[in-house]
């Protein structure tokens, strides 16, 4: 098996390889030594595995085995059409396969945004095959559904999640005008480079609508996700214009193990674009201390 090393600048991924699961063909980014700690970055709405460009590089010198996968969706090959196919916990069930398929055993789990909602899935459903898991901006389901029913802010703030799940109508929106809504959303906090990269994703056909689709398959039963027993870190950043503090502060009453919250001040959604260091540096710190 050939694993695929970031290249030189750090910004950016020379190849990948393909993992092949039943129907589906994923692209997936793997750096770093054979032997070392196997971590699995997820990547969210509306980025790609791209989005962890600057987070590696410092991964991969503290000695971790680390991949990346372009998730169901994002990945050409595993675009399938039907909203059924993109429900969060077959979207969680591709995050394990494709560590079987690369015989990771068990692992340290990683996301941001949507891949932080798929990582809560994991952790909460499978603990065993995690040895640690680090969020970005999204809490635990429980807490966020909470305060979505509670909190007037949180609702606010997910006010566009009513557009995204109307089919038709939000593909149009994001996508008029050479994308000109889909590149607001990055709120000037991304390098141009990777924005151009995410929108030419999304515009691929089929693209924005399977990525669309993780809104409109989302079930009831997540509210109701079970307490996470594994070691967590939850990162949130207080100019988050998607995620409120009601939620984020209401994260470690649904983790039942050692839970570290870190607040960035002056931090926008875009965690791992805008504060690349701040991320590495717990992920680090969460697998050097997990099971």
């Amino acid at each position: 098996m050939t694993f695929v090393m970031w290249s030189d600048d750090g910004m950016s991924f020379e190849n990948s390889q393909s993992v092949t699961l039943g129907d589906l063909t994923f692209d997936v980014h793997v750096a770093g030594p054979e032997d070392g700690p196997p971590v699995v970055l997820l990547h969210g709405f509306p980025t790609t595995a791209e989005s962890w460009s600057e987070v590696v590089p410092v991964l991969v010198e503290a000695g971790l085995r680390v991949v990346v996968p372009n998730q169901r969706g994002y990945s050409p090959g595993a675009r399938p059409t039907g909203v059924d196919q993109y429900a969060t916990d077959v979207l969680a069930t591709d995050v394990l396969d494709i560590a079987e398929a690369l015989d990771l055993g068990p692992f340290h789990l990683v996301g941001h945004d949507w891949g932080a909602s798929v990582a809560w899935v994991v952790a909460a459903r499978h603990p065993d095959r995690l040895l640690s898991l680090t969020t970005f901006s999204v809490p635990h389901l429980v807490a966020y559904n909470h305060a979505m029913r509670t909190d007037e802010d949180a609702r606010e703030r997910a006010s566009y999640i009513r557009l995204f799940r109307t089919e038709g109508k939000a593909e149009h929106l994001l996508l008029e005008d050479d994308a000109r809504r889909l590149r607001a959303m990055y709120e000037g906090a991304i390098p141009d480079r990777l924005v151009e990269t995410y929108v030419s994703t999304l515009q691929e056909p089929g693209a924005l609508t399977a990525a669309l689709n993780w809104y409109r398959a989302m079930s009831a039963d997540l509210a109701e996700l079970p307490t996470v027993t594994v070691p967590t870190t939850f990162m949130w950043s207080d100019q988050d214009l998607a995620i409120g503090r009601a939620g984020a502060d209401a994260c470690g009453e649904h983790v039942d193990a050692p839970f570290e919250y870190v607040v960035l001040e002056g931090v926008t959604h875009w965690i791992p674009e805008q504060a690349p260091q701040a991320a590495a540096e717990a992920i680090l710190a969460r697998v050097a201390h997990g099971r």
